[in-house]
């Protein structure tokens, strides 16, 4: 079964030949995670083996339960060769999606078909001992809730804002309590391995990973939440930089003010176009006299959330809709600046804000016309993520089982 070869895959004491066969089949389920069934001539040109070898292998993935011989393929003349491919069901991996107020979990298959999900879980994160055990209670209903074995699931992918070292396992950002990764120690309450990763990468690799990309290999994602954060795939891979923390994009020192951001300096891009800077906006303008839909919300307007404004710019309030004009000008100049150094074929608008489509995409483009050079972002596509708030239970999902599997 899967479990035993998963097994025999984290026994770091495996020598010889059991080592390198244990590698091959990890190198046979690779090529299919990431090219999909395929028959023994092309795994043969792929893992550099004999025909003999790779139909040993397959034999013995089989044996497993994680490969499936698929039949005969179509062909124009000769002996129809088999198709093998991954068994969907042998094994399953799980992305938690931390937002400020919400989470969102989902559940992916062998073959990376999404198979459920649980979103918009009222949820409040806070950097505490409490905020970090509600988080596994939650995860850990979710799991006592599936169908499906729990000795199938091979790993969990927690995406959560700031530093994020996905090397290590540890966060600087929230629940730093203690000098074992936090990792390790949500993995010791769930008992199943856990990954940390930044959530703007996840969102990214989720995004790439689906049809919203379309054959473009040089990408930013820009994830528009309450912070600014940013996942970079260079030729189809995530950037991760020295230390695993690139990506902050929203602490580029854009603005000269006097507005203190989070991470204590004044004038980052975060402190006049991001969802934190859109709620104070807003909130000051009602202070002035400003009318909205919102006015008339109980607690207004101190206790306007983003959430609320994003609801009534959708639904045509005109304070919103101006405010969000000039955050998503704000934003543009930042943005223009990130074409002018990348050059990327494609930018993506993810996160709460991009819910508000137009009204964030057309003042975010006409910055970019004006502040990045022609010839840099004639080649640029700008696009609204397509996944929404899906993007990153996906890319959770498919960054655990790229650990598994690949790396």
């Amino acid at each position: 079964m899967a479990k035993t070869f998963f097994e025999e895959l984290n026994n770091e004491n495996l020598t010889g030949v059991a080592y390198k066969n244990i590698h091959l089949k990890k190198a046979a389920l690779a090529y299919f995670a990431n090219i999909g069934n395929a028959t023994i001539a092309d795994m043969c040109k792929q893992l550099n083996l004999s025909a003999p070898k790779v139909t040993t292998l397959l034999n013995d993935l089989i044996q497993d339960g994680l490969v499936k011989d698929y039949g005969k393929v179509e062909s124009t003349g000769g002996r129809k060769p088999n198709l093998y491919g991954l068994v969907p069901d042998s094994a399953f991996f799980i992305g938690v999606d931390v937002k400020q107020h919400h989470l969102n979990l989902g559940l992916s298959d062998l073959q990376k078909n999404l198979v459920c999900t649980e979103e918009n879980i009222p949820y409040k994160l806070d950097n505490n001992k409490a905020s970090l055990e509600e988080l596994c209670t939650l995860i850990s209903n979710f799991i006592d809730g599936l169908p499906v074995p729990r000795e199938k699931i091979l790993g969990i992918g927690i995406n959560l804002s700031g530093r994020i070292n996905y090397a290590t396992g540890y966060s600087y950002s929230f629940f730093y309590f203690d000098e074992e990764p936090l990792s390790k120690i949500i993995e010791s309450k769930i008992g199943i391995r856990v990954f940390l990763e930044n959530d703007s990468r996840a969102m990214a690799y989720g995004e790439f990973s689906s049809d919203a990309v379309h054959g473009e290999r040089n990408v930013l994602f820009l994830n528009l939440d309450y912070g600014i954060g940013m996942g970079v795939l260079i030729d189809g891979q995530l950037y991760y930089g020295k230390s695993g923390y690139s990506g902050e994009v929203g602490h580029i020192p854009l603005f000269d003010n006097e507005i203190i951001c989070h991470c204590g300096k004044k004038g980052c891009l975060e402190t006049e176009a991001s969802g934190w800077a859109l709620t104070r906006m807003f909130q000051d303008k009602l202070r002035e006299g400003s009318s909205s839909m919102l006015s008339r919300k109980p607690g207004a307007p101190d206790n306007i959330q983003l959430e609320d404004i994003i609801d009534a710019a959708i639904h045509d309030d005109v304070l919103a809709i101006e405010l969000i004009a000039k955050i998503g000008e704000n934003l543009g100049r930042g943005i223009a600046l990130l074409i002018n150094i990348f050059n990327p074929e494609l930018v993506i608008l993810g996160g709460s804000l991009a819910a508000t489509q137009d009204y964030i995409r057309l003042p975010i483009k006409s910055a970019v016309n004006k502040y990045s050079l022609s010839l840099v972002n004639n080649d640029t596509k700008l696009r609204i993520s397509g996944l929404g708030e899906k993007s990153g239970i996906i890319g959770a999902c498919l960054l655990v089982r790229n650990k598994v599997l690949i790396n």
